[in-house]
């Protein structure tokens, strides 16, 4: 194994600093606060020298939505920790509830993670990069699903989709591979991303929503009409119980 060098160690550590006040700024003021002059002002460096650690304001974004994702991903592991792994619905709607809690809790990071096309759509790329955090949901949702309860093999999907469903399966099977994690038979049917597709949209949509404050009407309970998701979600999927 190659030895780390103390420059790298240090070069690591002034990323990471970067990175924090990065993302610092970015909770308190939201995203159009991250600058690199403000960072630099921060570090008490000038803005040019900080281009030696990251190739420009978005590169800078990727890296901090990464961590954010990370930290993320941690939390909602975090939340069926203490849930026997048998109850599959309770860890469903558990990992789903802290997901609508903590985008409420953080609107900036969500909006930066989530709807900023500056993280995924990088200077040179022909194409964006993938939604990191919808693959990391999709990972946690799908191994809770897969271990104990059948995905449904019923459900059908518009012929039309078949290749975006193929290429959600060989993006799920790489983030599983990379987490150690051995999908099952009945996960790797297309019919059961399909599934997974749908808890993902809806989900989704509906923090969203709420975080933006873009309802078309007026919401006076939206937790109420959250939980009435998840419970149709469940339904529909066969994730009885909550």
């Amino acid at each position: 194994m190659t030895e780390i060098t103390r420059r790298e160690r240090l070069r690591a550590a002034t990323e990471l600093e970067i990175r924090e006040h990065a993302r610092q700024l970015l909770v308190e003021q939201g995203q159009h606060s991250v600058t690199l002059r403000a960072i630099a002002r921060e570090l008490g460096v000038t803005a040019p020298a900080l281009y030696r650690y990251y190739d420009s304001r978005e590169d800078l974004l990727r890296h901090v939505g990464d961590d954010i994702c990370m930290r993320l991903a941690a939390e909602l592991t975090s939340a069926t920790a203490e849930l026997d792994e048998s109850d599959v619905s309770g860890r469903v709607f558990a990992v789903c509830r802290r997901l609508r809690t903590w985008a409420l809790d953080h609107p900036h990071e969500f909006e930066l993670v989530f709807a900023s096309r500056d993280v995924r759509n990088l200077p040179g790329q022909d194409n964006p990069l993938p939604d990191r955090f919808a693959q990391i949901f999709l990972v946690l949702l799908g191994d809770i699903l897969a271990k104990d309860m059948p995905m449904p093999e019923t459900e059908d999907f518009p012929p039309d989709l078949e290749a975006d469903l193929t290429a959600a399966r060989d993006a799920l099977i790489a983030n599983m591979s990379s987490l150690d994690i051995t999908l099952p038979p009945q996960l790797l049917q297309l019919e059961a991303l399909h599934s997974l597709l749908r808890w993902w949209v809806r989900v989704y949509g509906h923090i969203a929503l709420e975080v933006f404050g873009r309802f078309p009407f007026d919401v006076r309970n939206a937790e109420r009409l959250y939980e009435a998701m998840l419970t149709e979600l469940a339904e529909d999927t066969g994730v009885c119980g909550h």
